[in-house]
């Protein structure tokens, strides 16, 4: 569904990407684990369209989609949540949910049928649905943002570390969600510091470290491997 091949991105003088490759198989939940400036959310911009890549290749569903604009990955299937969990303020709940599917226009019953569903599935955006967005807690947020990508329906989804700053209870809420949403079929590539409720989701990571891929495998043979903490938990092993 989703093919990486030697990526680079580049700030000015600073590589922050260079040469990653990794794929993600449809239905997959695939985590991307590395400490801090280890260049994992530029990668994910990057596959999105909201960052430049210097070098490399995406390919999404064997298309080259190298250098596609973010609106154009979202008409092709692929739905960004980046970790600043940008909501529009001023609008409320309902409205941001309505700018989600904005690839959508024609197709209103399709987008009424499917705010509801993620009312259902977020009741708490349900009862905050004409409330300013602004007035939401962070968990709150996460959840909506999550739920404005959705109303793309994505075929993939790429989820920038969403259980960021968020109190213990809501992380265990975010990661159920997630969960369901691997259940449900998304593919999903997923970056997040919270290593152990990432793998515990996943089906296969990568660890990176300095802009590169450093270590590879299933989920659970990399939730064993002692020595990759200092990877991906910017610790000694």
């Amino acid at each position: 569904m989703l093919d990486i091949e030697s990526l680079e991105v580049s700030y000015g003088a600073v590589r922050a990407v260079r040469g990653v490759s990794l794929g993600v198989r449809k239905g997959e939940l695939v985590t991307l684990l590395g400490a801090n400036g280890a260049g994992k959310s530029s990668t994910l911009m990057a596959i999105a369209g909201a960052v430049r890549a210097t070098a490399g290749r995406v390919r999404l569903d064997g298309a080259d989609v190298t250098g596609a604009t973010p609106e154009n990955m979202v008409r092709r299937g692929v739905a960004a949540v980046p970790e600043t969990r940008d909501v529009f303020p001023d609008l409320t709940v309902a409205q941001n949910l309505q700018l989600g599917a904005f690839t959508r226009r024609r197709d209103q019953a399709g987008v009424i049928h499917d705010r509801e569903t993620h009312f259902t599935h977020f009741p708490i955006l349900a009862e905050r649905q004409h409330l300013p967005a602004g007035n939401l807690s962070g968990g709150e947020q996460q959840m909506l943002v999550i739920a404005r990508a959705l109303m793309s329906r994505p075929s993939v989804l790429l989820l920038d570390e969403p259980s960021l700053g968020l109190a213990p209870i809501v992380v265990d809420q975010i990661f159920d969600m997630i969960g369901s949403l691997k259940d449900s079929g998304l593919t999903i590539l997923l970056v997040e510091q919270n290593a152990a409720k990432a793998l515990a989701v996943s089906d296969r990571a990568y660890v990176m470290r300095l802009g590169r891929i450093e270590a590879e495998g299933p989920a659970s043979e990399i939730a064993a491997a002692t020595e990759l903490k200092s990877l991906y938990l910017g610790a000694e092993p």
